[in-house]
């Protein structure tokens, strides 16, 4: 409509409406355009590329050839906005990240013979996310050496960027391991810490829709009531006539470890006990070895007086 109205400015400028059709002495800016609705008209086939033969444009006008240029030119530029437009409308990254899942709880137990803070997540359709990563950050509240108070500071938990783990092919279910040692965050709690702690894991994952190559992400969190100690994720993965079933309906279920140790990693790593066995650490019965521990040695101890005493009192007789 706005490139119809010039030509029609340039042909009234022009003299274009003033001479009827057939007038051989007069040759007009644009052939057959002698009103609004025929440059209009023109203006539609010239975006469009129709091209029906009846209307043109003549050299009598630069102006006119420029503007027939130019609208071509911004044909082209409207018609692949729109198409990007309506593409990226289709596939919207907010939309891509509703398909992402995460578990609803992370668990602590042992992999490996390592304390590990562990969660799952998933890819819910058959497309790729391109170049997916993960990260972990752990924020809560602390005070500083000189005494300033920092609402929610945000500490990163190694979830394997050393060595590439972080970066996923999310084919099938994965679950995502951070080894609680002594750069992480949850080097000092124990079970009994955890239930009274106040922090939240942001969790986040990053990646190319493979349709669109625009970025998506998804976030989740944990708090410390979300956090299972002890337990482990029901597998989800099974094999079937040499194939590989997903079950999705044991992706959210865990199962309690009972030998999993109860204290944190950090006494786990000062002590220096077994982390499996009946005279495992870090227990509800620790306290009671202790105590037989130190009883025996009391035991011992009053036996060694007690003997010492009788063979005084026979040397003294």
């Amino acid at each position: 409509l706005t490139f119809g109205l010039s030509y029609w400015v340039i042909g009234l400028l022009h003299g274009d409406m003033e001479h009827p059709e057939g007038d051989g002495n007069f040759v007009p800016c644009v052939m057959q355009v002698n009103t609004f609705v025929a440059a209009f008209l023109f203006s539609v086939e010239t975006q469009t590329t129709i091209g029906y033969g009846a209307r043109c444009v003549t050299e009598e006008c630069p102006v006119a050839v420029f503007m027939v240029v130019f609208q071509s030119i911004m044909g082209c530029i409207i018609d692949a906005f729109m198409i990007g437009a309506i593409m990226a409308k289709m596939a919207r990254p907010k939309k891509r990240a509703e398909t992402l899942l995460f578990s609803h709880n992370a668990v602590i137990a042992l992999r490996d013979g390592k304390l590990c803070f562990m969660f799952r997540v998933a890819n819910l359709r058959k497309s790729h996310i391109v170049e997916a990563h993960v990260r972990a950050q752990l924020v809560k509240p602390r005070y500083t050496e000189e005494g300033e108070y920092i609402p929610l500071d945000q500490i990163d938990m190694n979830v394997g960027y050393d060595n590439g783990t972080d970066r996923l092919f999310l084919v099938a279910p994965l679950t995502v391991i951070h080894e609680i040692n002594e750069e992480s965050p949850l080097f000092g709690i124990s079970k009994q810490d955890l239930e009274t702690s106040d922090f939240e894991i942001v969790i986040i994952l990053e990646g190319l829709v493979e349709a669109t190559a625009m970025t998506t992400q998804a976030r989740s969190s944990y708090l410390p009531s979300e956090i299972l100690w002890g337990h482990r994720f029901e597998p989800v993965i099974f094999e079937e006539k040499s194939q590989y079933r997903i079950d999705y309906a044991y992706f959210h279920k865990t199962f309690e470890v009972l030998s999993t140790p109860r204290c944190s990693a950090k006494d786990m790593e000062e002590r220096k006990f077994p982390t499996s066995g009946a005279n495992s650490f870090c227990y509800e019965n620790e306290l009671a070895f202790i105590s037989r521990d130190e009883e025996e040695e009391g035991d011992g101890e009053k036996e060694e007086d007690r003997k010492c005493s009788t063979e005084l009192v026979d040397e003294q007789a």
